[in-house]
Parts: C-alpha cells; structure tokens; sequence
C-alpha cells in the first residue's frame, strides 16, 4: 500500500471507490520555492509581507519568511486529487491545523491516508499531514466523495 521510495512521488490517476481499502496511503514531496510563494501570493491576492519581505519577516516571531499555510495545504488537495482516491475525486469538506511554519527551500512531504469509508455515499475520510523532516507541520481530516467504475 505505502509506496516507500524517497523521493518519488506516487503515480497519478484515479483509485476507485470499489478499490479503496481502510490504510491506504499516498503522498508527494514538493520542495517550496520563492517563485511558488511569489505565484501562490499573485494568485490568492494575499501579499501579507510575512511571505514576501525578507526585512519586515525576519522582525517577525517567524524571524524570516514563511510559505502561505494555504499553499502547504495545496499540497494536501494535490495528493487527493491526482493519486487518492484521484481523478474524478469531489472535495466535501477539509480540517486544517498549522503547527509549524514551512520556509522558502523547505521539502514538504503530502500524505494522506484513508480512514473511513462509506461505500453506499461513495464517501471516504482521509487523514492529512504535512512533514518537512521530522517535524510535522500541518494536520487535518478530509472527506471526499471518491469516483466509482459505475459511473464510467
């Protein structure tokens, strides 16, 4: 289930409703760069300068810039909707908790993990994380209602 390689991220594609099975794990890595923050910044319209200026940032308890907490959870929408359950997967609903601040150059490691299913709804709950090393940065719960063969 849990695909092991380092630094690979895991196919894309779609894992059917009748193929998801409690314990099923997915992740990718994405190193967050200063051209992600500066697009996440354009395209949110959210120019906080905590993200932005290196001066005003580093005068702040973050004591240099930060990546948008957004942006990390994207990552997290990333996973749900390219590998699990994939294509065709609708968003109902998203818990997020920030627990550390992720930095220009940091390696973020998505995952997601299946934890309930409701095969009748086709409605799976997914665990959420998101690691820059050893230190877990942003948690939650989402729940998806996941593509079926049925309705291919």
């Amino acid at each position: 289930m849990l695909d092991t390689r380092p630094n690979d991220n895991l196919p894309r594609g779609t894992i059917c409703i009748e193929e998801i099975e409690l314990g099923m794990r997915r992740y990718l890595q994405k190193q967050i760069t200063d051209r992600d923050i500066e697009m996440f910044a354009e395209m949110s319209t959210d120019h906080n300068p905590v993200h932005l200026d290196d001066d005003y940032a580093r005068e702040t308890i973050f004591e240099g810039r930060i990546a948008h907490g957004m942006l990390t959870a994207g990552l997290i929408s990333a996973v749900i909707g390219e590998q699990l359950p994939g294509h065709g997967t609708v968003y109902l609903g998203q818990s997020l908790k920030f627990l550390a601040p992720v930095r220009p150059g940091d390696p973020v490691r998505a995952e997601v993990e299946v934890t309930a299913i409701d095969h009748a709804k086709r409605r799976v709950t997914l665990e959420c994380s998101c690691m820059v090393g050893d230190t877990k940065v942003l948690k939650g719960e989402a729940q998806v209602l996941a593509p079926s063969r049925k309705f291919d």
